[in-house]
Parts: structure tokens; sequence; C-alpha cells
């Protein structure tokens, strides 16, 4: 017995609500930037600066214990991660304690620094610190600017991939959807203060791909469309298009959820934020891939006519492999 979360044949209107679902998302942008202009993002130790504490332990890491002997210590955002090698000894358990930069300080003091050894030996009176690193704001600062171009380069590269494989409305559709899943994780994350760090910037780039994975599929499918049905309206390509890639489109969708969820659950702290930025792209991606990318290019408009010599033009790329 086969799953089907969608029927196996759809005809379902996806503009029909269009002012209401494209209101929906420039109301959502506009509640993100308003909170990443008030209250701004809540930066992680990486883009704020801090101290990085290597452990070496007999005993297996537990970061429920260790979080707990450095509670009393009050030093603000602390995180911990078990460091896995396989080139490890049974009996080397690592972890890496990162402390945030204290009030007008660049790094953890001197003092700090054996305060949080004293307290962690409390576990194991035996463990080592083999190294302490700092990471100073103009670092920190620096990554941020980093992190910002990267994410403007994957965009920048998406926009020349659809302008070469298929047309520049085509293009200019498919950034659109990306702009507005980056803008809305990053406005989720302004809004509910979720720590933000160099992991959620890979989340951003991940969902950036699989925002554009799931609209070249719907774009592909509309291609093929606009050759078969030649004489019918755009509107009805893009809906019949959007029907045709439905099934696949929710079932990835979910499929791919139910593994995030269960690592959202189980996972842990350490990456409950990346996951939680990728549900979230996940869902926006999926969105904008349908309501987003196929409005933006029924306002554009597309060249229909096929039967002219120049009717490759801005599409001579469109066989080349992704």
């Amino acid at each position: 017995m086969r799953l089907k979360l969608v029927p196996q044949q759809t005809n379902w209107d996806f503009f029909s609500r269009s002012k209401w679902t494209l209101g929906l998302s420039v109301l959502l942008i506009v509640v993100g930037f308003a909170s990443f202009m008030i209250q701004g993002l809540n930066y992680g130790i990486d883009f704020r600066g801090g101290t990085t504490i290597r452990t070496e332990s007999a005993q297996p890491v537990d970061v429920a214990a260790y979080r707990a002997a450095l509670e009393p210590a009050g030093l603000g955002d602390i995180s911990i991660t078990e460091v896995f090698d396989p080139t490890f000894a049974a009996d080397q358990n690592v972890a890496m304690v990162r402390i945030e930069a204290q009030e007008g300080e660049e790094s953890a003091s001197v003092s700090v620094v054996q305060g949080v050894e004293t307290a962690l030996r409390t576990i194991d009176p035996d463990m080592k610190f083999p190294s302490v690193e700092s990471v100073g704001p103009k670092v920190s600062g620096e990554l941020i600017q980093t992190a910002a171009i990267a994410v403007i380069l994957a965009i920048a590269a998406v926009l020349f991939y659809i302008w070469l494989r298929f047309e520049w409305q085509f293009a200019l559709g498919a950034v659109a959807a990306l702009v507005h899943d980056v803008v809305l994780t990053l406005g989720v994350f302004s809004e509910l203060q979720i720590k933000f760090d160099l992991a959620i910037i890979a989340a951003l780039l991940t969902i950036v791909g699989y925002s554009l994975n799931d609209t070249v599929v719907v774009f592909d499918r509309v291609r093929e469309n606009l050759r078969k049905y030649n004489k019918k309206d755009l509107k009805d390509v893009l809906n019949l298009s959007i029907n045709e890639t439905l099934s696949r489109t929710v079932m990835t969708s979910v499929t791919t959820l139910l593994a995030l969820i269960s690592l959202y659950v189980l996972g842990g702290d350490v990456i409950r934020g990346f996951v939680f930025a990728m549900i979230w792209g996940v869902i926006v991606g999926t969105y904008s891939s349908v309501f987003v990318a196929s409005a933006i290019l029924l306002w554009l408009g597309v060249k229909r006519d096929w039967s002219k010599p120049d009717a490759n033009a801005g599409n001579q790329f469109g066989n080349v492999d992704a």
C-alpha cells in the first residue's frame, strides 16, 4: 500500500489568493526587519568574542553535568561541545567549553579561566585542560562580515545560474524566493532571540540550496509545459506545473522534516539552533517555491513564441546539466 500525502492528480489554483499569500510574506518580512532593527540578533560566542577551553577527561563527557557545574559562576552564554575523533584513546574524552567575552574584556581573565577549571574538576579531579584560546571582538566582527558575504555570494551565484539555465524572469523569481527565505529566517531568529552563530550561517546556506532545488524542479516543469502548451495562458501553465510537481515537493519536504524534528527532539542543545533554522527553512522554502517564485514569474511574464529563429534567446544554456 503506497503512502500518498497528496492526491495523484490535483487541479488547485495556487494564484486565486495570491494577494493574501504575497501579503502574508510582505507582513512577515516587515515584522522581521523591524525586529532586526530594534533588537538585532542574539549573537553567539562566534560573533561576540570569547574564550574556548579544551578539556580532557578519562570519564565520559556529560554536557548537562558540565553546564550545572559552571552555572553558579554566572558567566553568561556558555557552549559545551563533545569532540569526537577516531584517533582518541578509549579513555580520552574531549570537550570544548566556550565562554562569551565578559563585560569590558576581550577575553576571559585568568581568574575566570581558573574558576572554570576548578568548577569542572569537581566532576573529575584529574581533568586536564590542554589549551585555552580567545577570540576578540575584532575577529568576531570579521566573521560577521565574512558570513554576510558568503550568503550574498551564494544568492548571486544562484541568480547567474538560473539566468543561464532558463531566462532572466525565472532568475529574478528564484532569487526573490531565496531572499524571502533568508530574510524570514533572520527575522524569526531576531524575534525569538535564538542564539545566532556560525552554525546558523551554515543552515542559511543549506536553506538556499534546498529552496533553490525546489524552485528549479517547478521551473523546469514550467519550461516544458510552455513548449507543450504554447497557446495556454501563463497562469494556467504555472498552475499545471505546480500541480504536476506537488506530490514530489510535499513528499520531499515531509520526509526532510521528519528527520529534522527527530534531531530537534533528540539531538540536544548543541545542534538545536541549527536544526530549528533548517526546520523553518524547509517550511518557508517550500512555501516560497510554490507561492513566491511562481507569482513573481507570473507578474514578470515570459516569452512564449518559441517558433521564431531567436526562440532560444536567453535560454541557450537550458540543456546544461545541473
